[in-house]
């Protein structure tokens, strides 16, 4: 009913639960997946995770009751592009799935403070060695350039910003931004973000 009202927003199909996720994608190539967490069968982060491993997939915004801290990092780890709750009103959803569909990432408030606490917490409460070292590993492969790019993503600053503080324009920033995506095999700067602070470089 939420979306139904949006003109501009067109509901192709539906799924009851996520192991009807891959043939309802399949069956009605959506922009954008609204992602439910719990589900019977196979829940939603399972589904985002298999979703967005497959070729061409398409965006998933996260959809749930609950913010625990290990739900939002593997939804966004697995590539989806928004969280929210499902108190969330219902022109913000509306507004989330249109940000999301343009390309964009978008978190509830109550999630980015969640975010800001894990990437915030002191380095022994982080993430195991091994994703440390995984981290460094890919980051390793970037240039300098590209590496500062990140760096500022993990940050949280925006294409301007990085533009004002890198002394190169807009445009040449977003295309960073594409190649830091395709040389470390990730769906959006959240991910990036998020493979910086694992690699402990803010």
């Amino acid at each position: 009913m939420i979306l139904g009202g949006a003109p501009d927003v067109r509901v192709v199909g539906e799924a009851t639960d996520g192991a009807e996720v891959p043939a309802a994608v399949a069956a009605y190539a959506p922009d954008v997946v609204l992602m439910d967490i719990r589900m019977p069968r196979v829940d939603g982060l399972a589904a985002t995770e298999a979703l967005r491993a497959a070729p061409e997939p398409p965006e998933v915004l996260v959809l749930t009751t609950f913010d625990a801290d290990e739900q939002v990092l593997r939804a966004l780890r697995a590539g989806a592009s928004g969280f929210l709750l499902k108190d969330t009103p219902p022109a913000e959803i509306v507004a989330a799935v249109r940000r999301v569909a343009a390309g964009e990432a978008t978190l509830s408030p109550a999630v980015t403070r969640k975010l800001i606490a894990h990437v915030t917490a002191p380095a022994p409460a982080r993430s195991p060695d091994t994703r440390r070292e995984r981290a460094l590993r890919l980051l390793d492969g970037l240039t300098e350039r590209e590496r500062e790019v990140a760096v500022a993503l993990g940050q949280g600053r925006s294409n301007a910003e990085i533009s004002a503080e890198l002394f190169v324009s807009v445009a040449t920033v977003k295309a960073y931004v594409s190649r830091l995506l395709t040389k470390l095999d990730l769906n959006n700067r959240v991910q990036v973000a998020l493979l910086v602070q694992d690699a402990g470089l803010v």
